[in-house]
């Protein structure tokens, strides 16, 4: 699963198999905490991750939506920079 990006302590993957995968999502690491979390609306639907972490992830998807939903389709890995 290839790293696409790193803020604030979080690791964010995705997984690049979409008929395996679905729906279209990310993994946010902190620490020992994981989250998943939705494209379509930024939410997280399984996971630990706290609060305030998942506010930053839905801040970074909310930003990212339409690269992130790209390397969804395409399978083809880029590295995102923080949301500022």
């Amino acid at each position: 699963m290839p790293v696409i990006s790193r803020f604030e302590g979080i690791v964010i993957k995705m997984y690049f198999r979409t008929k395996e995968h679905n729906p279209p999502h990310i993994h946010a690491i902190y620490g020992e905490y994981i989250g998943v979390f939705s494209l379509k609306d930024g939410e997280m639907f399984q996971g630990d991750l706290p609060i305030k972490e998942q506010r930053l992830v839905k801040d970074f998807i909310d930003f990212y939506r339409d690269k992130l939903l790209v390397m969804w389709v395409t399978q083809k890995f880029e590295m995102l920079p923080s949301v500022e």
